[in-house]
C-alpha cells in the first residue's frame, strides 16, 4: 500500500519507469569507458558481435531497474541476462539463415486480431492499441520490433518441426502404454518409522554431539522503531514531507548515525529486544529483523509502516533442551533424519534386488491397500510424477511414492491392456506429434550448442559490473 503511494510521491521508487530514458544517456556520457573497438563488445557469436549498447537496449527492453541489478550482482544478473540475449541473437541468426521473414501485412493482421485491441463487436480499436502503448510505456515500433521477433521465432519452430509424421503402428503402442491399467499394492510407511515419542534421552544427546556446530542458535539484541506518518510528521496523509523525512533516515543510515540518535533526532519511540530467538509465535515484525540480522542497520518498508532497526549484537548458542519448542524442532529433526535413513536403506535394497515379495508380505499391516489405476493421468490417488513414475517400471517392481507429506512403498501387481480406441485415433496422433516435436526441438537445441561459438568478454562484462556497483 505505501508502495504505491511512493511510486506517485517519489522517483526513487519509479526507478523502473524512467529506466528506459536514463540508462542510454548515462553510458553515452561515461567516457572512453566503453570506446569503441573490441572493448566496446561483450560477446561473440560466432563472427557476430554484440555491443555493449547490445547489451544496455537488451536490459532496457526488459524494463528492469539499475537497482534491481546492483543488489544482485553477486547473483550473477549480468550473466544472466547476457544469457537471455545471446539465446534472442542465435534465435535471429537461425531466422535469418533461414530466411524466415514477417510481411507487413501479416504483422498489420496479428496486431489487428489482438484481442486486447478489439471491441464487444470484434472490431480493432486504435484507440485501445494506443492505450496499451501508453500503459506499458513502448513506443508503437518497439513493440512491432518485438512482435515479429516473436512470431518469425516462432515460425521457425514450426518449420523446425514440420513434417513429423506418426506411424500408425506407434501411435496405436504409444496409447496402450498410457491407458493400460495397473493393479497396485501399497503400504503407507509412517508406522515404520521411528516416531518422536518413542526418541530417548541418549538419542538426543548424540544427536546434539554429532551436529554441535550446525545446531548452534542465534540469539540476537536489537532495537526497533515503527515509522509513520502519524509519528513521524503528525499528520495521517503519507505525503512528500513523509517521503523526505524517510530519505533523510536513509542518508542518516548511511553515514552510520547512531539509532539513538536517529530516534531522539525525529522523536520516535523506539522498543529494545534481548537474547531474541526465533519463534512462529513471535511479533512478524521481530522475525522480519531476525531474519534480516546480517544487515545491522537499515530501514525497511512493511505494508503500513517503515521499520529502523539496529542489531546490537548476535550470539550463537546451543540450543536449550528445556525450551519446549526448540525440543521439538530438534525431534523432528531426529525423526526426519531416521526417516530419511529408513527410505535409504529401503530404496538400496530394492535397487540392488534384494527386497523380494516375502519381505513386502511381512510389511502388511492396517495400512496396505490397493487400487487399480485406470490410465498415466490417473491422479485421484497419487500426483501425476508419481503416476508417471510407475507407468516406467515393469510389472511386480516396487518404488518408493512421496505424496505430500507421506511416502508409500509400491508394488506393481500387474499391467491390463486395453484395446486400442480408434475414435480417439486424431487426438492420439496430435500428442504422440507434440512429443516427437519437442524430441525433435530438443535435438535441434544441441544442433545449435555445435553451430555457434559463443566467446564472452569478461573484461567488458566486468567494466559493466563495475558502473552498477
Amino acid at each position: 500500500m505505501i508502495g504505491s503511494f511512493r511510486n506517485f510521491s517519489k522517483s526513487k521508487f519509479a526507478g523502473v519507469l524512467v529506466f528506459i530514458m536514463i540508462i542510454p544517456f548515462v553510458f553515452w556520457g561515461m567516457g572512453g569507458m566503453f570506446s569503441s573497438g573490441n572493448t566496446n563488445n561483450i560477446a561473440k557469436i560466432n563472427d557476430t558481435n554484440i555491443s555493449t549498447e547490445d547489451f544496455l537496449n537488451h536490459v532496457n527492453t526488459l524494463e528492469i531497474s539499475p537497482d534491481y541489478i546492483r543488489k544482485n550482482l553477486d547473483k550473477n544478473v549480468i550473466e544472466e541476462l547476457l544469457s537471455t540475449l545471446i539465446t534472442t541473437e542465435i534465435l535471429n541468426l537461425e531466422v535469418e539463415s533461414f530466411n524466415i521473414s514477417l510481411s507487413e501485412n501479416s504483422l498489420l493482421k496479428k496486431i489487428k486480431n489482438n484481442k486486447s485491441f478489439l471491441d464487444e463487436n470484434g472490431i480493432f480499436q486504435r484507440v485501445k492499441y494506443e492505450k496499451f502503448l501508453l500503459e506499458n510505456n513502448i513506443s508503437a515500433p518497439v513493440y512491432e520490433n518485438r512482435l515479429r521477433n516473436s512470431e518469425t521465432q516462432k515460425n521457425l519452430y514450426d518449420y523446425i518441426g514440420s513434417g513429423i509424421i506418426t506411424p500408425k503402428f506407434l501411435a496405436k503402442k504409444f496409447y496402450q502404454e498410457q491407458n493400460r491399467k495397473i493393479e497396485l499394492e501399497f503400504i503407507n510407511l509412517n508406522s515404520f518409522y521411528l516416531q518422536k515419542d518413542q526418541i530417548t534421552q541418549s538419542e538426543i544427546d548424540q544427536f546434539l554431539n554429532e551436529n554441535e556446530d550446525t545446531l548452534k542458535v542465534d540469539y540476537i539484541d536489537f532495537s526497533y522503531a515503527k515509522i509513520n506518518p502519524k509519528n513521524l510528521i503528525g499528520v495521517e496523509e503519507y505525503n512528500q514531507a513523509f517521503f523526505d523525512s524517510i530519505d533523510q533516515i536513509e542518508i542518516d543510515i548511511s553515514n552510520e548515525v547512531d539509532f539513538n540518535n536517529i530516534v531522539q533526532k525525529f522523536d520516535i519511540e523506539s522498543t529494545s529486544i534481548s537474547n531474541f530467538k526465533y519463534s512462529e509465535n513471535a511479533d512478524e515484525i521481530e522475525k522480519k529483523i531476525f531474519d534480516l540480522r546480517e544487515n545491522s542497520f537499515d530501514i525497511i518498508e512493511t505494508e503500513n509502516e517503515y521499520i529502523l532497526y539496529k542489531i546490537n549484537q548476535i550470539n550463537q548458542r546451543s540450543p536449550d533442551i528445556k525450551d519446549e519448542e526448540t525440543k521439538n524442532e530438534i525431534l523432528e529433526l531426529i525423526f526426519q533424519q531416521k526417516r530419511f535413513d529408513y527410505n535409504k536403506d529401503l530404496l538400496s535394497k530394492i535397487k540392488n534386488k534384494n527386497f523380494s515379495d516375502i519381505d513386502f508380505s511381512k510389511m502388511h499391516n492396517e495400512n496396505f491397500e490397493t487400487i487399480t489405476l485406470d490410465s498415466i493421468k490417473d491422479v485421484d490417488k497419487f500426483d501425476l510424477n508419481s503416476i508417471k513414475l510407475l507407468y516406467s517400471l515393469p510389472e511386480k517392481s516396487f518404488a518408493l511414492i512421496y505424496e505430500n507429506d507421506n511416502i508409500y512403498l509400491a508394488k506393481i501387481r500387474k499391467f491390463i491392456s486395453v484395446q486400442f480406441n480408434s475414435n480417439k485415433y486424431k487426438d492420439i496422433m496430435n500428442e504422440q506429434k507434440t512429443n516427437t516435436k519437442q524430441r525433435l526441438l530438443k535435438s535441434y537445441d544441441e544442433l545449435l550448442n555445435d553451430k555457434y561459438k559463443v566467446t564472452l568478454n569478461k573484461k567488458t562484462i566486468e567494466r559493466v559490473k563495475n558502473y552498477f556497483q
